[in-house]
């Protein structure tokens, strides 16, 4: 295989033809994994020092390594160069380089997967997919919250993987929310259409329409309409809330900037709260709003990173 068609790949630059055919060359052999792990390893380590150090024949490498670069400003990733296998018999079950990605607290990031797929990862949420897409299923797993725009392509369904279930699409717009140590699995479609399925192995599987919200209850997935959809603002930088109670925006905040609340103030308790602020507020600056309602003291701890709502 051409070294620079590898590098295409890695770059983002290569065609659908080029990826089938790194597809196939990556299953002919063991050999064939060795060269490609080791390419992406000094292709990873030029992302790391991207100076006069790096030769000549990989300069043309530097305008992407920077913009690189700056999403590393936002967002933790982690190249996972490893082999692993999806749990699921397979035509393509082969050994597969695998990339993991991991958003910080207060953050977001927008990527594009290998397929062309969009997506949007929301604050605390990580997701591992194959560098190399298989040629009939596409499949990633997902801890935490992500807006999927999946790439049409009704041959290679689209399957995200979570603790709590499955969601198989071959092209369409939908949100997941599944953190690994919260309850909620949750998936809301904007277009198209979606299969949910438990992975417990019960009985349970349901297929949504637009404006529809699949979500986990007492063990079922329950299917209900979407009334209001400014939740799914935090795309835009937005954590938005509406006729929400006092405990659930908290727990939000707890999410999205990695800090306890403990609420000691029960009267806050008997109101609901409707409103919206960015990402980049802070929560300091979300608690004052909310006292603008009602009156209550903030208490800071912030050598263990708790927060007391008097």
């Amino acid at each position: 295989m051409d070294k620079e068609a590898i590098y295409r790949f890695f770059n983002g630059t290569s065609s659908p033809d080029e990826e089938a055919r790194l597809q196939e060359w990556l299953e002919e052999s063991d050999d064939n994994h060795r060269i490609w792990l080791n390419e992406r390893k000094l292709f990873d380590m030029s992302i790391m020092n991207v100076d006069d150090s790096i030769p000549e024949k990989r300069k043309h490498l530097l305008p992407v390594l920077k913009n690189l670069l700056k999403i590393a400003a936002i967002v933790v990733i982690t190249l996972c160069i490893s082999y692993f296998i999806f749990n699921r018999e397979s035509d393509e079950t082969a050994q597969q380089a695998t990339q993991t990605i991991t958003v910080p607290a207060g953050q977001r990031v927008n990527l594009t997967l290998p397929d062309g797929t969009n997506v949007w990862l929301n604050a605390r949420t990580s997701i591992s997919y194959p560098v190399v897409f298989g040629r009939k299923e596409r499949m990633m797993k997902l801890d935490g919250e992500a807006y999927f725009e999946v790439a049409k392509d009704k041959d290679r369904p689209f399957t995200v993987i979570t603790k709590d279930g499955e969601i198989e699409v071959t092209g369409t717009s939908f949100n997941v929310q599944a953190y690994s140590l919260e309850s909620v699995f949750e998936t809301t479609l904007m277009e198209g259409n979606v299969c949910v399925r438990l992975s417990d192995g019960a009985a349970s599987e349901v297929r949504l329409l637009p404006g529809q919200k699949a979500s986990l209850s007492a063990g079922k997935l329950r299917v209900e309409k979407v009334e209001d959809f400014t939740h799914y603002r935090w795309r835009e930088g937005l954590i938005c809330f509406s006729n929400n109670t006092f405990v659930e925006i908290m727990h939000d905040l707890e999410r999205y900037y990695d800090v306890k609340i403990k609420v000691l103030n029960q009267k806050v308790l008997k109101r609901h709260y409707t409103g919206k602020f960015r990402y980049t507020d802070g929560v300091d600056y979300a608690l004052r709003a909310l006292q603008k309602n009602i009156p209550f003291e903030i208490v800071r701890d912030d050598e263990n990173q708790i927060i007391e709502i008097k």
